[in-house]
């Protein structure tokens, strides 16, 4: 079994700005789609994300990880503690590496009441750190599992989420570099509109050394009207009015497109200029045109 690094690790080793996509497993079982986006992004992103049952019940993540990554595409398993317990998220990851995928995204995930399965119950038996610490000592150190370690368990190139629109922030970036002591060699942030928010927050970053501990990518995701019309207590990123005025004034459903796709461009070439920003990712909620406009549109694609 490889312990080699993953050609997202050596990309993280190399400095060079990454790129990454996030692929939503499809609803039902019918691996067509998935195969069909494999195609659509192979040679343009350095990996895909694969969400975890993010805000819908889904194809298993690991199960459509192996599928693009037998399409040719380096495939960073989503893995949600919402779902499972230690048993079983530890379980996950031996799985995974069997299959051949060592890049793990771990995060705590949408509480379930603010999904559309209500009726579920969560688990979160641990939290994200806790996961982190756990899949970066898995071979040496099984403590949470009463296990003095578990031989030829990874090495696993992992990460996690940074949410720069979460208050307080201070403590926001106090739990990020708790994720970077865990074993967290990449964060991905979520989806950046309010670019002065982003860059008070992206100050601290650099003032705090952060961004030297791992590679942090900026999220990138094309305003929808699903975006748009999300209220209530649900978590998600500020959306600043003169942006949501942008997209919501076009009448057409087209132009509406065209505008988020824009935005989404002038984003990216506002980040771009930041200090120390390794690179982005790119979703687009299952609208896989929008973010391949956008990726040859940024020039992103390649390299």
């Amino acid at each position: 079994m490889s312990t080699q690094a993953t050609s997202l690790q050596e990309r993280i080793a190399s400095g060079k700005t990454i790129l990454l996509a996030e692929i939503h497993p499809p609803r039902g079982a019918d691996p067509a789609p998935l195969r069909a986006a494999a195609k659509r992004y192979a040679g343009k992103v350095h990996a895909v994300g694969v969400s975890d049952n993010r805000d819908r019940v889904a194809m298993s993540a690991l199960a459509a990880a192996s599928l693009l990554k037998a399409e040719g595409l380096e495939p960073v398993l989503h893995v949600t503690t919402r779902d499972r317990n230690r048993i079983a998220l530890v379980s996950e990851a031996l799985g995974a590496q069997a299959l051949g995928i060592r890049n793990l995204l771990c995060t705590s995930g949408t509480h379930q009441t603010l999904g559309s399965y209500r009726a579920a119950r969560n688990v979160y038996d641990i939290d994200a750190v806790q996961l982190l610490q756990t899949y970066d000592h898995l071979a040496s150190d099984g403590g949470l599992l009463g296990e003095s370690g578990l031989e030829g368990a990874g090495p696993f190139c992992l990460g996690a989420v940074a949410s720069p629109d979460a208050d307080p922030s201070a403590l926001q970036l106090l739990r990020l570099a708790k994720k970077t002591r865990a074993g967290a060699r990449f964060l991905v942030t979520q989806p950046v509109y309010d670019l002065e928010r982003f860059e008070a927050w992206w100050q601290e970053v650099t003032r705090r050394g952060l961004h030297e501990q791992a590679a942090i990518l900026a999220g990138i995701q094309p305003l929808s009207d699903a975006c748009l019309a999300q209220t209530g207590p649900r978590p998600r990123p500020r959306i600043p009015d003169a942006l949501a005025g942008r997209v919501a004034s076009q009448s057409d459903p087209d132009a509406r497109r065209a505008a988020a796709i824009e935005i989404a461009l002038e984003t990216i070439r506002r980040v771009s200029d930041l200090p120390g920003m390794r690179g982005f990712c790119i979703s687009a909620d299952g609208d896989h045109e929008a973010a391949l406009q956008i990726i040859e549109m940024s020039g992103l694609a390649g390299d």
